[in-house]
């Protein structure tokens, strides 16, 4: 269990690289990049990781036990990130695959431009509530917010701006919520109950939460209707 707090960011990762199995980084006090492209590691994190937690991550689970910066799991291709607090701004900038679970609430711009390319399809599920700009040109994966335990409005403004791909799922019926014109927003039917069922078993067994209950309340879903947004959204008819 090294202490880590007097390293810089490089000399964590150097730890980190050098370790062989899995390990608990305790003292963390904001160093950047922690985890950075790396793969086959388990990683447990006691203190605040700084920006870009997890970027490039290519496999293996990094768990945050508290809260994270900005850019968490920042163009990440696999692999699992775990957070039991809440993140800052751009959550999954550019993800390609892999998962990132968070307990607590997101900053603004989570999911900016995830993409799905092949096999691969990034997961963001955020428990409490997201700030605005969520999912902005979301070209592929699916995002998940559940607003659970937060007073906040389940999601700020201007969410899905530029969409053009993926798939959204807010829980409640969202009818504070303006949404743009280039995408479409309907109640979850039984068969998007049974993706949000598959999407949550491992999020809800991660936080001990009931399955049942956290996909029992009504779901909005939000998907683009144009495959060429930019479109609608700045030429004059």
């Amino acid at each position: 269990m090294p202490d880590v707090s007097n390293m810089t960011h490089r000399e964590v990762n150097t730890v980190l690289r050098d370790l062989d199995g899995d390990c608990t980084l305790t003292g963390l006090c904001g160093q950047r990049f922690i985890a950075a492209g790396m793969s086959g590691k388990h990683i447990r994190i006691e203190g605040v990781p700084g920006n870009a937690l997890g970027a490039y991550l290519n496999g293996g689970t990094i768990t945050v036990a508290g809260n994270a910066q900005d850019a968490v799991g920042d163009t990440m291709n696999a692999g699992r990130i775990i957070v039991h607090g809440s993140i800052g701004d751009a959550a999954g900038y550019a993800m390609r695959g892999g998962e990132i679970f968070v307990r607590g609430d997101a900053g603004y711009r989570a999911g900016i431009h995830m993409k799905a390319y092949r096999e691969k399809s990034p997961l963001l599920v955020i428990g409490g509530s997201a700030g605005s700009f969520l999912g902005e040109y979301q070209a592929g994966g699916t995002i998940i917010v559940l607003g659970l335990d937060t007073q906040r409005r389940i999601v700020g403004f201007f969410p899905c701006t530029g969409m053009h791909g993926g798939k959204m799922f807010l829980r409640g019926d969202c009818r504070d919520v303006r949404f743009p014109d280039q995408v479409t927003v309907r109640e979850a039917d039984e068969t998007d109950r049974g993706e949000l069922r598959a999407h949550l078993r491992d999020y809800c067994a991660v936080f001990g939460l009931d399955p049942d209950a956290v996909t029992g309340a009504p779901f909005t879903v939000v998907t683009p209707d144009s495959a060429n947004p930019y479109k609608q959204m700045y030429i004059m008819n």
